[in-house]
């Protein structure tokens, strides 16, 4: 069926051209005067196609989750306060969605538009207090072979997973644990690269996204439980 008269059509749309183009010429142009310069093109490329993007995409992670979301596209100004690199801009495109409940902090997915890759992501970057404590009482436990076993699933089918941030088991847990490298972690994400950042300017990338977010919901699912 086709789509009613000013309602976007998920399988259709795209990113445009432009706005790759756009993240090119940035990178060799990273100053707040070509910026100003160029703002409109930004304006028109990027900003714009993401916020239609955001809408079609919670749409598609309502449908699958059964849970209203909604999203964050990050700025572009880069915080350099505590940086060497000084670049103003960043010549990427980071956009999170987070389930919408009354409380806590839920797991988010993500979506990563640079100028090398296109980056699919569910999970918590860094767990609250609360939530880390409920997480490793429940890897230590039997319940961490049962993600231990999801996550080897998952990278056998070409999913990346983040690294542990921890060198050692935390302490009031063997340090031959054998959930250990999920006790050593203070966040999970699991993501899905795409070598080709191009295919987001091509005919059904959000149902592609869909797609992809699909086979990472189990990891979702099990954070979302915490």
């Amino acid at each position: 069926m086709a789509p009613k008269p000013g309602i976007l059509d998920a399988r259709s749309w795209h990113f445009p051209a432009e706005g790759l183009a756009f993240l090119e010429e940035l990178k060799a142009n990273n100053s707040r005067d070509w910026f100003a310069q160029n703002k409109a093109t930004y304006e028109r490329a990027v900003k714009r196609p993401a916020a239609v993007f955001c809408s079609l995409v919670e749409s598609e992670l309502a449908n699958l989750t059964g849970r209203k979301h909604t999203s964050k596209v990050f700025r572009i100004h880069r915080d350099v306060r505590f940086s060497k690199d000084k670049t103003p801009y960043n010549v990427h495109l980071h956009i999170s969605f987070l389930p919408v409940q009354p409380e806590g902090t839920p797991p988010a997915w993500h979506f990563g538009l640079g100028l090398e890759k296109l980056s699919l992501g569910a999970g918590t970057f860094a767990f609250d207090k609360p939530v880390l404590e409920a997480y490793r009482s429940r890897v230590g436990g039997a319940e961490g072979v049962r993600l231990g076993d999801l996550l080897s699933t998952l990278r056998r089918d070409g999913v990346r997973i983040g690294e542990p941030e921890l060198k050692r088991v935390p302490a009031g847990f063997e340090s031959d644990h054998p959930s250990g490298d999920l006790l050593r972690r203070k966040g999970l994400s699991a993501w899905i690269d795409i070598d080709d950042p191009s295919v987001a300017t091509e005919t059904g990338i959000v149902t592609s996204c869909a797609e992809s977010f699909r086979r990472l919901k189990p990891v979702f699912d099990w954070l979302l439980a915490l």
